[in-house]
């Protein structure tokens, strides 16, 4: 099964998607959340604008100014929208993403898992 995870080829898909398009930031670092007012985004956060209307499916990015590929992916499962939401990690560092993951996990009605990037290319990945 290892073999399945971590797919470089998936992760250059999802590197082609975040660079297809313009990154327009909708809350910056240090603003406050707007349900939750105590709770304060630790790094810009946006979406890619071309992908899609931003009130529409789009790719979500938590974005640093350390990169500009995208390092991990978080998948929220969101009980009060009831639906799975995926946010893009781009250029965080270790401490940003912890403030991430903690952002997005502090309620009891929305938690989120991490899948981190890696570099193996399976042997079913490859095409001729």
């Amino acid at each position: 099964m290892k073999e399945f995870e971590n797919n470089a080829y998936f992760w250059q898909k999802v590197d082609t998607l975040y660079s297809s398009g313009d990154f327009k930031i909708k809350h910056r670092k240090g603003s406050a959340h707007k349900h939750y007012p105590s709770l304060t985004y630790p790094c810009d956060y946006g979406y890619v604008e071309s992908l899609s209307d931003e009130n529409e499916s789009s790719m979500e990015v938590f974005r640093s100014d350390n990169g500009n590929t995208v390092d991990s992916i978080a998948v929220c499962a969101d009980i009060i929208n009831k639906r799975f939401e995926v946010k893009a990690m781009v250029g965080l560092s270790e401490e940003e993403l912890e403030e991430v993951l903690h952002f997005l996990n502090c309620t009891d009605y929305q938690k989120t898992v991490l899948l981190k990037r890696g570099k193996q290319i399976p042997s079913w990945g490859e095409t001729e």
